[in-house]
């Protein structure tokens, strides 16, 4: 049974830092695109970090470029999110995912559009200013 479980996130001051981890079941991380989403109150869904696990490839929009990173350990079937200088517009829930590799999707879709087979269910991250 694949399951995708995410930590609890929290509430962190502005400039703060938390990391966010992501439990995944039922399969290997080593032939998957991993990405952490976020949906922000009124907003639409954005990927906020990705990886491509068979070659390491990471991927981050310019809001988050230098603030966040992604990594996982394919030993134990983790994935994590380290988000540092956090801002109150990076107030949202945030979700893990993950979907198979096919590397001619990813280069056509891209990693934010990337059609993902599973996601975790989410956790509020809500940052105070």
């Amino acid at each position: 049974q694949v399951q995708l479980v995410e930590s609890v996130g929290g509430l962190v001051q502005t400039g703060g830092s938390l990391r966010l981890s992501c439990a995944i079941s039922g399969f290997g991380l080593d032939y998957y695109v991993l990405g952490w989403f976020r949906q922000a109150p009124g907003k639409v869904l954005a990927g906020v970090a990705c990886v491509n696990a068979k070659d390491g490839t990471t991927y981050y929009p310019d809001s988050v470029m230098h603030r966040f990173a992604i990594s996982k350990d394919s030993a134990y079937n983790m994935l994590y999110l380290n988000m540092s200088s956090l801002k109150p517009e990076d107030t949202a829930v945030y979700y893990c995912a993950a979907g198979q590799i096919e590397d001619s999707l990813l280069a056509r879709s891209g990693p934010w559009r990337y059609p993902y087979d599973y996601w975790g269910q989410g956790t509020q991250v809500t940052v105070s200013s």
